[in-house]
């Protein structure tokens, strides 16, 4: 989304809406969005009482997962199911790894999947905010 509009200004300068600006402020939400997507997977598996462990597994898992839901035959939201079954796995194999009891490990893995699910959301959400962002600097 700020590539483009980037592109645009460095090639034709002033002769688009779009200030140097405008794109460093849509750039900073874009990094926003993303370490809210990472940060909430890891900080579900630990509200659930996961391990540090479990946490830095679930950042990991969910990074593979998403990779891995582009081959899942389920249009759109196919990354974002792997995902969160990715930060599940990475929990729940984080919490086994450091010694604890299966239970409280799905409970953590679980945390960690409804964090990733709403780090998705909230960097949808920055996303929605950075479309206004650019839209209006492309038209006002």
């Amino acid at each position: 989304m700020i590539l483009f509009p980037a592109i645009l200004e460095w090639w034709k300068p002033g002769q688009f809406m779009f200030s140097w600006t405008t794109l460093f402020v849509a750039a900073g939400f874009a990094v926003l969005g993303e370490v809210l997507e990472f940060v909430l997977g890891a900080a579900g598996s630990r509200q659930a009482g996961g391990s540090k462990r479990a946490a830095a597994l679930a950042i990991v898992g969910s990074i593979i997962g998403g990779i891995a839901g582009i081959a899942l035959p389920v249009p759109i939201v196919g990354t974002l199911i792997g995902a969160c079954l990715g930060a599940f796995g990475g929990s729940l194999i984080g919490d086994l790894w450091a010694g604890r009891p299966l239970f409280q490990s799905v409970e953590a893995g679980r945390g960690a999947a409804i964090g990733r699910f709403w780090g998705s959301v909230a960097k949808l959400a920055v996303g929605a905010v950075i479309v206004v962002i650019l839209t209006l600097a492309a038209f006002f």
